[in-house]
């Protein structure tokens, strides 16, 4: 009996291996996952903006349990197994929650955000789709000389109220007042450059401040994340908005940034954006990321969705807000 119960043991033993290489690879992937899951401002962010780059796709790195949990199951390591489980666990702590919100929830307002795209080609369906949202206020980016007319006339019936600065125009059921230009160009792109505009809306909850921004584009490239222009755009936007008189706010627009980077602190420190981190707007293609924002001040983004491809390279993206 003596000699059973040591092969037992010793099975046993053979099954679930003490840790080795892979096992504490695969340990120290899945702690390090977490890790960064849950605090991504580990990372840092001065030269190639790393830590920007993973916030912008963070929601994905949860992903990395995929090939974890393989090893661990192979190698036949407990411990690897409970630490390629800790992604899965920290996953649902940042983001579990989201499931449940209430899709019911009053609201006041609903709101279109949408980068039309200079290239789109199909400028009449594009706004048939705006259209049908039936939505109060409708925020357009990379609205050209050439299509600003189209849009005007395609939208007029529904939205008799607009105002467009440079290539973003906002169109409004409610009466349009104060309309002007912000200056959101950094330093080094040249004149005419024009991608903000304010203006005041008179809704039935009482007047309303309405942004709509389009920050510069950012590229992955050899030498990192290219977020200066970006960044120093975002500023400037967040002074215009630190300076506005009206309390309640809406900012519609292309930030080319999820609501986590840290390269827009200064724009999502004075406002609230959805808790939904989902509802990936670019590319229309294959949605990696919410990049489209609509964010508040004195009120809330109950709810946040994005529409049916239109003849942009962005998904149009709806939300409703609360004051």
């Amino acid at each position: 009996m003596g000699r059973a119960k040591e092969a037992a043991k010793d099975g046993r033993g053979r099954r679930w291996r003490r840790l080795g290489t892979w096992e504490c690879a695969t340990a120290a992937a899945g702690l390090l996952t977490s890790l960064l899951l849950l605090f991504p401002g580990l990372v840092p962010n001065g030269g190639p903006r790393l830590g920007s780059l993973l916030e912008t796709f963070l929601p994905w790195l949860g992903l990395a349990v995929l090939p974890l949990v393989p090893v661990a199951l192979v190698r036949r390591s407990a411990v690897a197994v409970g630490a390629a489980l800790l992604p899965v666990a920290a996953w649902t702590v940042a983001y579990g929650g989201t499931f449940f919100a209430d899709e019911n929830a009053a609201y006041d307002l609903t709101v279109l955000q949408h980068n039309v795209s200079d290239e789109n080609r199909d400028v009449a369906g594009t706004a048939r789709a705006l259209v049908r949202e039936r939505a109060d206020l409708v925020a357009l980016q990379e609205v050209t000389d050439d299509t600003r007319e189209a849009y005007r006339t395609a939208l007029a019936d529904e939205y008799p109220h607009h105002a467009v600065v440079g290539t973003v125009g906002l169109w409004s059921r409610h009466p349009l007042v104060d309309a002007r230009p912000v200056d959101v160009k950094p330093q080094g792109i040249p004149d005419g450059w024009n991608r903000g505009l304010r203006a005041t809306a008179r809704t039935p909850h009482g007047e309303v401040a309405v942004y709509v921004a389009h920050l510069p584009s950012v590229r992955v490239s050899a030498t990192g994340f290219t977020t200066e222009r970006r960044d120093e755009s975002a500023g400037l936007l967040a002074a215009a908005i630190r300076a506005e008189e009206v309390e309640r706010l809406v900012l519609l627009g292309d930030l080319n940034s999820t609501t986590r980077d840290r390269g827009l602190d200064p724009v999502h420190s004075q406002l609230n954006a959805p808790k939904d981190p989902f509802a990936f707007s670019w590319p229309a293609s294959r949605p990696l990321a919410r990049i489209d924002q609509v964010l508040v001040r004195s009120g809330q983004v109950t709810q946040v969705s994005t529409l049916e491809r239109t003849g942009s390279d962005h998904l149009p993206v709806r939300a409703r807000i609360a004051f």
